[in-house]
């Protein structure tokens, strides 16, 4: 029975789904079991040939480059015999699913080599049928995926040791992957993160924000500069802006995004202290206008007054001269100033001139005494100036 259904290949025509299909015409079956022979043998990954029950009914070169057996050691072998328990029970579902659908992809299988090293592999399978269309078997195309599991390794390494909070999400937004710095940020234990849909973390409108964001990377590959405000466990929220891009499957479908949280806290904190700079600034600058205002009035003011004060001695001058003086024959020693709100303001007179200069505002009109050096009043008049 075994050399029956090692000879199923060779003594019949075969039809095999997918991209390599075979429908060899009445009577050319040798040609079709060599052209599909001639693929197997030369295809660039390791191929295999096997029947329902697992058994290995033909390999290419590659296969026996990869697992390092002999042809003698793979053929009419069990495929089972290359793998763990585990991964026997795995392939036969992958068995179930070619006889079901024609076809299975992405199955996980870990052969070991005659080395004795655990090559890790996906499998890629087709059905192998019969002229009336059952299936027979399956045509299985192995990858070798230890460069890819070393990529994958060093991109895990990457996140895991990179200073900003960097997670790995799916399409629907659950977290497959963190690293200690999202941890600390969120303050939440890996268990109560990874598995877990980010929607939890974040408000109903930023859940809208986050899923246009993902769509983004699935449609231009990258987002940046998403606002997102996670709550902590302690019930924190914390501003943070997130740049992400897509993360692929070996065929260059997008299945997630890589995710960078920017913490916000300390940036903000700046803007606010140069907010609060800006207003102490602006308020300064209203008071040094303020006092502006008073000095340049002030100034003005005293230059009036000045101004006063030369009428005031050109008018001193004239009463010496005769004009309200009672005793023309003492002369005028002493001015004093009297305004209306009842201040007094005194200065001497040397050679004919009043020294007088004061820092206050004259009110109009005004009272002038004039006395001599014994202190008599030898004079007196009222000046209307106004001050402008």
């Amino acid at each position: 029975m075994a050399k029956r259904r090692g000879e199923l290949v060779k003594n019949q025509r075969v039809a095999v789904d997918g991209e390599r299909s075979l429908t060899p015409l009445t009577g050319d079956a040798d040609k079709a079991r060599a052209y599909a022979e001639s693929l197997i043998k030369n295809a660039p990954d390791p191929v295999f040939v096997s029947d329902l029950e697992g058994k290995i009914l033909q390999a290419n070169e590659a296969v026996y480059k990869l697992l390092g057996f002999r042809p003698d050691e793979v053929i009419e072998q069990s495929v089972s015999r290359f793998i763990s328990p585990a991964e026997t029970r795995e392939f036969t579902a992958a068995l179930r699913e070619v006889v079901e659908k024609g076809v299975t992809r992405n199955a996980r299988l870990n052969p070991r080599s005659a080395a004795g090293e655990v090559i890790p592999t996906t499998l890629n399978a087709s059905a192998l049928r019969d002229p009336e269309g059952r299936v027979i078997g399956a045509i299985g195309v192995l990858r070798d995926m230890r460069e890819l599991d070393k990529a994958r390794a060093y991109a895990e390494s990457l996140i895991k040791n990179a200073p900003d909070p960097v997670f790995v999400s799916d399409l629907e937004a659950k977290i497959l992957q963190a690293n200690d710095a999202v941890f600390a940020l969120l303050g939440f234990r890996p268990d109560e993160l990874i598995e877990q849909s980010l929607l939890r973390f974040i408000s109903p409108e930023e859940t809208r924000e986050f899923t246009a964001a993902l769509r983004e990377v699935v449609e231009k590959g990258v987002t940046r500069n998403v606002r997102l405000n996670p709550r902590t466990a302690a019930g924190e929220v914390i501003p943070t802006t997130l740049n992400a891009s897509a993360l692929r499957e070996s065929d260059g479908r997008v299945i997630g995004a890589i995710g960078v949280l920017r913490d916000m806290r300390e940036y903000e904190q700046v803007v606010r202290d140069l907010e609060e700079s800006k207003q102490e600034l602006q308020e300064k600058i209203l008071d040094l206008e303020k006092f502006e205002e008073v000095v340049v009035g002030r100034e003005l003011k005293m230059i009036a007054l000045e101004k006063e004060l030369v009428s005031l001695r050109r008018e001193v001058e004239r009463l010496r001269a005769g004009g309200t003086v009672e005793d023309a024959g003492k002369g005028v020693a002493r001015v004093r100033l009297t305004d209306v709100e009842g201040r007094t303001f005194e200065d001497t007179v040397d050679d004919g001139i009043v020294l007088f200069l004061s820092d206050e505002p004259v009110a109009m009109p005004m009272r002038v005494d004039l006395y001599d050096a014994e202190s008599h009043v030898v004079g007196t008049d009222e000046w209307g100036f106004v001050h402008e």
